[in-house]
């Protein structure tokens, strides 16, 4: 099973990682951190629409927030996939 991550645990970010799950198996969206309990339904949003956009299935996602923006998130959410995939 492969994984991957992005992201650091610093003010302002977030640390992404997204592991492979067995095919079929759907997303799975895990969420944690500062922001979580007031923006949990916007950050899963960005999460799985970053996610949509980049064809990503069959992942488990775990999101520890450090007040990251929305950006900040889509970015990791797409970097940690790419590496995933081997991409650049």
């Amino acid at each position: 099973m492969k994984t991957a991550s992005a992201g650091t645990l610093e003010s302002m970010d977030c640390l992404v990682t997204v592991t492979e799950a067995a095919p079929g198996s759907g997303l799975v969206v895990e969420l944690e951190g500062n922001g979580v309990s007031r923006f949990r339904s916007a950050m899963e949003k960005a999460v799985r629409d970053t996610l949509e956009a980049l064809g990503a299935n069959d992942l488990t996602v775990n999101v520890n927030d450090r007040g990251a923006l929305d950006v900040v998130l889509e970015a990791r959410v797409e970097t940690a996939v790419k590496r995933l995939r081997g991409e650049r």
